[in-house]
């Protein structure tokens, strides 16, 4: 591409995203008009894709970690050929258009993760990278042979999980990766020099990374940095393109006042004009312009892949992995079973279902954030290290939960890897804005939480979670599982791999609970999301409870039985399926005028639409505190006496 086209390309860039911002009257014009030079030199001469074909396997992975620019991604999109119109583009920002405000996987052709939240993207980008040498390693590069590709601004950096995650980059040496950095100088509170004069650079070179800097607005030194960094392969590559943020802009360019509002429409038309563009012309497309991106579009090479893949001995496997049939897989797992009258920890449980499963499907992969003892991940096989990922399947996410729910969203974005993380379940607050995006775009990671309540005992309130539950249950589209035993853990973990069209998190405990005797279990009981366990002839009162207090609700049962009264108990081992259920099925199991408690070692907050008018919550709407875990059990009123004494009290 000549200098003319170039400049034409990175002016169209320009002028669409000023426009669609304009039209709108809502976005962010500086970062597009930027980093629309390396935007140029980046499609048009390295990323590989093929637009009719926006899910082939082997493509690039191109991510916009600072989502905020949107409309550079959207802009080059219908540039390159994919189904983005430039009615699309006009429609940014509206109501039902392929042109959100920030991108979203599985809405907008092309987009490959669903980005706003800073550093989140870059985070996905070491995930789509480990499943990409996993892969290639497994299948060669005949069927598995691409790069993946960042985008980010200052703010990415700035955020914690960033760090996190190019340490977990630098420390796996991820070749394939290559971060190019809008290295502006410029937040949305003005230059970066009120609160971010760190050496970017020397910090990622002690990470691992190769660290290049550039012009970003000489194409030739971008393009050749580009080349420089394909040409390290034992180590990710950040590139710092020091760029002018709206560049072009006669009034504002350089300053804080082009990153999120419109430019207006005066300074628009003397942009256009400064770049020599008809100022009085919205949405143009040349066509030389539209011809050099769509031209850099790799049929070719899409089609000589598929072509491989026909004839690759190996083809059967890869596409099983590539797209399995999950509830095949999980009906050929060898599933644990559990001795009744016995006691075991669900997190022990969990280890033993964990690990038949990865023997019937390898391609499950996953760690915990430095407990894998503790949560029961540590399994029998290899641990990844930056010589060997194929054949291993454990990962050293090392204390960085929010880097582990983000890296595992990007390796589920990639495909042909299903992730799970682990950690104790009151460092979910560390992982809350990964978790909410794997919710909301319906990735099927698995989160496994272990040491879910104040039972832990002697290490205190800052381990205890008390209000955890609450928020996991309160993020929409993520299933939830509290398994109340052995058993009813591995059929949690059942539900859980079938299902692919949402994220799960499986909440475990630390101590052993009894292996109930579950030859009454109803086959759909779990499936549905709860059932009753033990039953009465008339019962007077409904007991309830997820997890460990289960338990103590069936104790509960049997003394009240003493008494003379009756009652039913009923486990609800995923609190919001069960609601989803029909109101007949519902009644079923929670009969209409019979009065309910319900018993968790949590706040009480949402319990209320279970138990209805008239019932009680047994729960703790205060922080934990350090002792046996029998004491606290005591203190805090979590005893079979206590239970049934609140459900005589409705009798």
């Amino acid at each position: 591409m000549d200098a003319d086209l170039h400049r034409q390309c990175v002016n169209t860039l320009k002028g669409l995203a000023m426009d669609a911002v304009q039209k709108a009257n809502s976005g962010h014009p500086g970062m597009p008009m930027g980093m629309a030079d390396v935007a140029t030199v980046l499609f048009t001469r390295f990323v590989k894709f093929d637009a009719s074909a926006p899910d082939w396997a082997d493509r690039d992975r191109f991510v916009l970690s600072g989502g905020h620019g949107s409309m550079l991604l959207y802009s080059v999109l219908h540039l390159s050929g994919y189904d983005v119109s430039l009615d699309d583009l006009k429609a940014f920002r509206q109501w039902g258009s392929k042109t959100p405000g920030h991108p979203e996987a599985g809405h907008t052709p092309g987009v490959e993760t669903t980005t706003g939240p800073l550093g989140q993207g870059f985070a996905n980008a070491v995930g789509m990278a480990i499943a990409e040498r996993t892969l290639r390693e497994e299948f060669g590069a005949e069927l598995c042979d691409h790069w993946t590709w960042a985008m980010c601004g200052d703010g990415d950096l700035m955020e914690g999980i960033s760090c996190e995650a190019a340490s977990m980059a630098g420390h796996l040496g991820l070749g394939r990766l290559v971060v190019l950095w809008d290295d502006n100088h410029i937040s949305i509170d003005g230059g970066t020099h009120l609160a971010f004069t760190e050496d970017v650079g020397a910090r990622f070179e002690a990470q691992g990374w190769h660290v290049q800097k550039v012009d970003g607005h000489d194409r030739d030194a971008v393009s050749r940095a580009i080349e420089a960094a394909r040409g390290v392969t034992d180590r990710p590559s950040l590139i710092a393109c020091r760029t002018v943020i709206g560049q072009g802009s006669p009034s504002f360019e350089g300053t804080a006042r082009t990153h999120g509002a419109p430019l207006g429409v005066e300074e628009v038309a003397k942009t256009k004009a400064r770049l020599g563009m008809d100022p009085d012309a919205t949405f143009v497309v040349p066509e030389a312009v539209a011809n050099a991106f769509r031209d850099a579009g790799r049929s070719d090479l899409r089609e000589a892949w598929e072509g491989r893949v026909a004839g690759h001995a190996e083809a059967e496997r890869f596409r099983s992995w590539v797209k399995p049939d999950w509830r095949k897989v999980a009906e050929s797992v060898a599933w644990p079973v559990f001795e009744a009258g016995k006691g075991l920890a669900t997190r022990k449980a969990n280890a033993k279902c964990l690990q038949a499963i990865i023997d019937a499907a390898p391609n499950v992969v996953g760690g915990s954030a430095d407990l894998a003892e503790s949560n029961g991940v540590h399994l029998g096989r290899p641990s990844m290290n930056r010589e060997r990922f194929a054949g291993t399947g454990n990962i050293h996410y090392g204390v960085r939960e929010h880097a582990m729910a983000a890296v595992n969203n990007g390796i589920a974005y990639h495909g042909g890897l299903r992730a799970y993380g682990a950690t104790f379940l009151v460092f979910h607050d560390y992982q809350r804005p990964a978790v909410r995006l794997s919710a909301l775009v319906g990735l099927p990671v698995v989160h496994i939480y272990s040491h879910d309540s104040f039972w832990l005992g002697e290490d205190g309130p800052t381990h205890q979670p008390i209000e955890t539950l609450l928020a996991l249950r309160a993020t929409p589209k993520l299933d939830v599982w509290r398994p109340a035993d052995a058993t009813e853990t591995a059929l949690a973990w059942r539900q859980i791999l079938e299902r692919t069209d949402r994220p799960s998190a499986i909440v475990l405990t630390r101590q052993d609970l009894p292996i109930i005797d579950r030859s009454r279990l109803p086959e759909d009981g779990v499936a549905r999301g709860g059932y009753v366990l033990v039953d009465a002839e008339d019962p007077k009162v409904v007991l309830m409870g997820t997890g460990s207090e289960v338990a103590l609700c069936v104790q509960a049962a049997e003394l009240l039985a003493e008494r003379g009264i009756a009652a039913r108990v009923v486990s609800l081992p995923n609190r919001e399926r069960f609601w989803e259920q029909d109101a007949d099925w519902r009644a079923s199991i929670l009969p209409v005028g019979v009065p309910r408690v319900a018993v968790e070692a949590g706040v009480t907050l949402g319990w209320e639409r279970y138990v209805g008018d008239g019932g009680a919550i047994v729960g703790i709407d205060h922080f934990g505190a350090s002792a046996p875990a029998k004491v606290l059990a005591e203190k805090f009123g979590f005893t079979p006496a206590r239970v049934a004494e609140v459900a005589q009290g409705l009798c």
